[in-house]
């Protein structure tokens, strides 16, 4: 009979939340627990679409991990930092300006933020496939636990929360699902993150700014509540709302995909990270996310057979050309990110540009 102990994960200490009094956002939070049943979906449909529209990021609870189980997965999430050596990280570094793939290591100062500083942050992302390429060695041990965190993203929150999002267009339960197949060839990943403190002069040639304001490029993204607050909406006010940390609660945002997908009626929602409170300056930030694409060769154009489109009219985001396929965009987006020359727009605070034929704005 096969063991059924875990490798030893050294336990990753996360700051104490903030006791400072921040301006956060009125984010709804979405029993998910309800989908099981007929009436549940059709309640839980009426509260994704408020909360999609009104802020495009909402809170997930009852998704089925325990607080230790949970914890387990931050243990794991660090270990690609702390227990890599940087001659280590480089043999495992991704190649997103020349692939258009975040598989493997995005380094420290990778990104340009602003006025010449460069980046604090490394992530390590492992496709839900994760034979895909090889792993440090300090994650071999650990894959079947990836493997397994990563399905429970996808078949447990991912795939009850497109047949929600699906019945809230007023389409069949599975027109969502169906696109986003696990084994599809495609791009759906996992993403362990840690942001390290920067220096003053940094801060105040960034304006404090560690992420500039984006859309992610994906359908959704899936993170995992940690208690370090920096991450912030652009609320329909024009304002900028911190989010608050929920213990073991997930935060669920739409991006670029599902705006293509839905003619602009869910849009991807603009968000950033900053500075954190001075309570919690001198902390690294662990994330741990579940980014969603659908598969590679969908294409991204507006789900018309929607009564609900039909009704709120159809916004294309495309300029005459012909539509894009997932692959196509996540690559772009990829390749660009942080690398791309931006030009200041007319609007104030924004800097934009153009990936194949879309305007794509970035928020300062």
């Amino acid at each position: 009979m096969p063991s059924l102990t875990l490798p030893y994960v050294p336990h990753y200490v996360a700051a104490p939340s903030s006791k400072e009094t921040l301006e956060y956002a009125d984010l709804a939070i979405i029993d998910i627990s309800r989908a099981g049943t007929e009436e549940g979906r059709a309640e839980l449909a009426i509260e994704v679409r408020e909360a999609l529209l009104n802020h495009g990021f909402f809170y997930v609870v009852n998704h089925g991990y325990s607080q230790d189980q949970t914890d387990r997965i931050f243990d794991i999430a660090d270990l690609p930092f702390s227990a890599v050596s940087d001659s280590e990280k480089q043999i495992y570094a991704g190649t997103m300006k020349q692939s258009g793939s975040y598989q493997g290591y995005k380094l420290r100062q990778y990104w340009h933020i602003d006025a010449g500083v460069r980046d604090q942050l490394e992530n390590y992302n492992i496709n839900r496939d994760v034979t895909k390429r090889e792993h440090p060695e300090a994650l071999r041990p650990l894959l079947p636990e990836i493997k397994e965190f990563s399905k429970h993203n996808h078949f447990n929150v991912l795939h009850p929360m497109l047949r929600i999002i699906a019945r809230s267009l007023e389409l069949p339960e599975d027109t969502l699902v169906n696109i986003h197949d696990y084994d599809a060839v495609g791009e759906t990943y996992v993403r362990f993150m840690k942001y390290y403190p920067r220096t003053e002069e940094e801060e105040t040639k960034t304006k404090n700014v560690w992420l500039k304001g984006h859309t992610d490029f994906g359908s959704i993204t899936i993170l995992w509540s940690q208690p370090v607050a920096a991450l912030q909406i652009l609320t329909r006010d024009g304002k900028w709302r911190w989010i608050r940390h929920i213990e073991n609660a997930l935060v669920v945002n739409a991006g670029d995909a599902l705006d293509f997908l839905t003619g602009g009626y869910y849009k991807g929602t603009i968000h950033r990270v900053v500075k954190p409170p001075e309570d919690q300056r001198n902390y690294t930030r662990l994330g741990v996310f579940y980014f969603v694409m659908p598969n590679d060769s969908v294409k991204l154009v507006p789900m018309a057979e929607s009564p609900v489109l039909q009704r709120a009219g159809i916004q294309s985001r495309y300029d005459g050309n012909e539509a894009l396929t997932m692959e196509q965009w996540r690559k772009a987006r990829t390749s660009a990110y942080g690398q791309s020359e931006l030009k200041i727009s007319k609007e104030t605070g924004v800097e934009q540009e153009v990936i194949n034929g879309v305007l794509v704005k970035h928020y300062n």
